[in-house]
């Protein structure tokens, strides 16, 4: 046996046991970084998974809104059939929307059509007392009312995402990862309310009016 070789071995196990530490301090120097740039990316994709998500739901209401517009329509014409000019105003508007596939900036805006169409229409319903007074016609527009509720806080949760994931896109140092992986910024969606609930009157009192 060769008694050079155990010596050769005893000579460099130190040096290779010394070099671990090295090692370690390289890999961690590496890994660290890649982990870091993982979990942006991640936030990134999931900010958006989310307003996309929040999107569906604003589209769900909006959709409610327009089954309704036609059969709010027809319920006018019955009492108002010479108000023809806002009669087919809502109506084009209505398929305005409907066929609007755009960016949520220029949906808005054809809403924003629809909604104000809508408020000509209940403008006009205050001129007729009977119709006011339709028990078909107060059905829709408390359900109207109540999508338009859902509307608008489906519209607010939207938003807000969209301000989470902008966020994550303009602040440093995500905006260097959505930079490189080209994540655009999402777009707000501000749309008024065609009709509002009615606040509470209040007497002089500080009580509720019956």
């Amino acid at each position: 046996m060769n008694p050079i070789v155990p010596i050769s071995l005893a000579i460099m196990a130190p040096v290779e046991v010394a070099s671990l530490p090295l090692c370690i301090c390289a890999l961690v120097v590496l890994v660290v970084p890649v982990i870091i740039i993982i979990g942006m990316y991640n936030s990134l994709v999931s900010g958006r998974n989310h307003v996309r998500e929040s999107w569906s739901g604003i589209d769900t209401e909006l959709k409610r809104r327009y089954d309704l517009v036609p059969n709010l329509v027809e319920t006018v014409k019955g009492y108002a059939a010479h108000e023809r000019t806002v009669l087919e105003q809502v109506a084009e508007a209505r398929s305005r929307a409907v066929a609007s596939t755009g960016s949520p900036a220029s949906q808005a805006k054809d809403e924003n059509v629809l909604v104000g169409s809508l408020k000509q229409l209940f403008a006009v319903v205050e001129r007729y007392p009977d119709l006011k007074a339709s028990r078909n016609f107060l059905a829709l527009q408390n359900q109207l009312t109540e999508t338009e509720d859902r509307i608008q806080a489906a519209r607010r949760f939207y938003n807000a995402n969209v301000r989470d994931y902008n966020n994550r896109c303009e602040m440093f140092p995500t905006n260097l990862i959505a930079g490189m992986f080209h994540f655009e910024p999402a777009e707000f969606f501000e749309i008024d309310a065609a009709i509002e609930r009615a606040a509470p009157a209040v007497g002089l009192s500080g009580g509720q009016r019956a």
